[in-house]
């Protein structure tokens, strides 16, 4: 599929909303998901600014987390906060990755992101555990661009 458009239906949607509320049930994590058609900036720095654009960076823990997907280029960024990147090791999004990526080459998009949202939420709880006075800082619908 090229377009944002017709990358995902709303049901689909809808079920990756549903993945996200899941997710942070059991971290003080936030975790978004945008997608776009394409970029003409390297996708990593492309997933820097569209965090800052989201003001993801202005979770009180810094512990915020994108899943980045540009359509037609066939490439997608994990990107977390600072907060995150000073706790965990170098490779903690690797088995995030390697689910999300497992799922896209099979061309189950949807199953995919649900998949990859659902152990970066298990990634974050390990390090930032949901706590009583936790509030959701972030929406949980899908950005696109």
């Amino acid at each position: 599929m090229s377009s944002v458009e017709n990358f995902l239906t709303l049901d689909e949607e809808q079920a990756i909303v549903q993945a996200i509320i899941q997710a942070e049930r059991n971290t003080s994590g936030e975790i978004r998901v945008h997608i776009e058609r394409t970029t003409t900036v390297p996708h990593f720095d492309r997933a820097l600014e569209v965090f800052q654009q989201l003001e993801m960076s202005n979770t009180k823990a810094q512990n915020a987390v994108l899943i980045y997907i540009a359509v037609d280029d066939h490439q997608f960024v994990i990107y977390g906060d600072k907060g995150i990147n000073e706790v965990v090791p170098e490779n903690f999004w690797e088995s995030t990755r390697d689910t999300i990526q497992q799922h896209f080459k099979e061309g189950n998009f949807k199953e995919g992101i649900v998949q990859g949202v659902l152990k970066a939420g298990d990634e974050l709880q390990a390090h930032f555990p949901w706590d009583s006075d936790d509030v959701d800082e972030l929406p949980n619908e899908l950005s696109k661009g």
